[in-house]
């Protein structure tokens, strides 16, 4: 089995206005660690929590609806996907995954800003 490890700032640590990090060790279960392809989501709220659904359109559906929709042709009332993954998050870790794709999308924007800026 794979083990998954990660850094976790700890709950407590942060309302005490200090971060600590720590190693976190994930161990998969059953198929949990294979990969699933998304390429849309949807996110709902409740109380004290927040639905992430991770769902798959085929490639061709969005092009293929631009098309319709340009030609005048009558849109469909709904699209079929396929869900692929649904994730339920108390709103502490929906909080910290949002920190963290925040920090890694700002980390792939200044990569790509260098390299755009490199000469070839």
């Amino acid at each position: 089995m794979n083990d998954k490890k990660s850094e976790k700032t700890t709950e407590a640590s942060e309302k005490a206005g200090k971060q600590v990090q720590m190693g976190l060790r994930l161990q998969a279960v059953n198929h949990s660690d294979q990969p699933v392809f998304a390429n849309f989501t949807t996110v709902q709220a409740a109380p004290g929590m927040v639905f992430v659904d991770f769902g798959f359109l085929e490639p061709a559906t969005l092009p293929g609806l631009a098309r319709l929709a340009k030609s005048g042709g009558k849109m469909p009332e709904a699209i079929t996907g396929r869900l692929a993954c649904r994730v339920v998050l108390g709103l502490d870790a929906a909080a910290q995954l949002t920190r963290q794709l925040e920090a890694h999308l700002q980390g792939l924007a200044t990569q790509s800003a260098a390299a755009k800026g490199k000469p070839n």
